[in-house]
């Protein structure tokens, strides 16, 4: 364990940092990853699944102040986040494996705010699964209004199963 001596930090060919000593005593890979479960509690805590169908799955969930931007109102990188994750839960739901892939594109469209407390539902349906992409569109609409604030489509590779 290095305590109390200066380290050197250097990334190496793989991406990874590599912590050594100043006198190269001993040296340690570090990873720069944050875990999984971070992403966990800082986005999905709080989301509820309210309904799920053949290719749409309907979420909802109180806007917590960990999602708010600087101008407190919810940030558009949470918001594209909850695109990628209850898009991805759609496709699943249209029949299709959980390992559905990784993302292609991801965009979103803003066209109102939202703010602490308020209650959101996300809407994601399957437009189309092909044989090697998936197209989902995600609607963001304020409970008590139903007016839309946000929409997002969300396309995934979806990797070829052999039947073999």
């Amino acid at each position: 364990m290095l305590l109390n001596k200066q380290t050197n930090k250097q990334k190496n060919r793989m991406g990874k940092t590599e912590a050594s000593t100043k006198k190269g005593e001993a040296s340690s890979m570090v990873d720069d990853e944050l875990p999984q479960e971070f992403l966990e509690h800082l986005t999905l805590r709080g989301l509820r699944l309210d309904r799920i169908e053949p290719g749409r799955v309907v979420f909802s969930m109180n806007i917590p102040p960990r999602l708010l931007n600087s101008s407190k109102y919810l940030h558009g990188g949470a918001i594209t986040t909850l695109v990628d994750i209850v898009g991805a839960a759609a496709i699943p739901a249209a029949g299709f494996p959980w390992n559905s892939g990784v993302s292609i594109e991801i965009n979103i469209s803003c066209f109102d705010a939202t703010y602490v407390n308020e209650e959101i539902e996300i809407d994601a349906r399957v437009l189309r699964i092909g044989k090697a992409v998936a197209v989902v569109s995600v609607e963001f609409k304020k409970k008590k209004t139903g007016q839309v604030f946000a929409q997002g489509r969300h396309t995934k590779y979806i990797p070829f199963v052999s039947k073999m």
